[in-house]
């Protein structure tokens, strides 16, 4: 088991009632896994996803990931443990705009302080694979949509991460651009990365071994 998610609540506080942003979530995700998250907007989604990434604390429940209690553990070992084993896609790319393709997607891996000759051939890599070696010394500003959203993907998987969390990665795109990154989830799931999505879309969602339905913070459908 890759992760597992029992009985995970988060709530705010909102003039001394209590919101409930996810509600008595479980979830388990076996290594290898595509996992997609639905609902409608307001429903925890992303909430979820990021509860899964590290990036948002919970009240109440347990979080095991490679059976470390992520709820137990300091920041910076959580921080690292988010380093050393996920990759982040988001809807509105994130890359930084003073920072080449080449750099943008080397970012993760100053982190982790991998030398250089190393992370030359990661990155190198990443290039090949989505077929941008040609772009490699421009801005994010001079690329398309869907080739900054390409960049984006190679950033989160430079650094051979375990788990990609994608949060609607095909939000900003067109549908054919939207299709191409599709398939490259796919793709990558078949080499071994598990893979949690958060879509509206039904189709992107079909991608997916398995489909989560979030209504109101609660897991209402699998």
């Amino acid at each position: 088991m890759l992760l597992e998610l029992k009985n995970i609540f988060k709530w705010v506080n909102s003039g001394g009632n209590r919101v409930f942003l996810l509600k008595d979530i479980n979830l388990q995700v076996e290594e290898g896994a595509f996992i997609s998250i639905m609902g409608l907007s307001g429903s925890g989604k992303s909430t979820m996803l990021n509860v899964l990434g590290m990036l948002d604390t919970f009240d109440e429940g347990e979080y095991l990931f490679n059976e470390q209690p992520v709820h137990q553990l300091k920041e910076k070992h959580r921080s690292r443990l988010f380093k050393e084993n996920m990759g982040f896609v988001f809807q509105a790319y994130h890359l930084i705009d003073e920072l080449t393709v080449y750099e943008n997607i080397e970012t993760p891996l100053l982190y982790k302080k991998i030398k250089s000759s190393e992370r030359k051939a990661l990155v190198s890599d990443m290039l090949d694979r989505f077929n941008i070696v040609g772009k490699k010394d421009l801005f994010p500003a001079q690329l398309s949509g869907g080739q900054q959203q390409l960049v984006g993907v190679a950033r989160a998987l430079v650094s051979k991460p375990k788990l990609l969390l994608a949060d609607e990665p095909t939000g900003n795109l067109n549908s054919k651009q939207g299709e191409e990154i599709m398939e490259l989830f796919k793709q990558l799931n078949q080499e071994g990365v598990t893979i949690v999505q958060v879509t509206h879309s039904e189709k992107n969602a079909a991608y997916g071994s398995q489909i989560i339905e979030l209504l109101d913070g609660r897991v209402i459908s699998r």
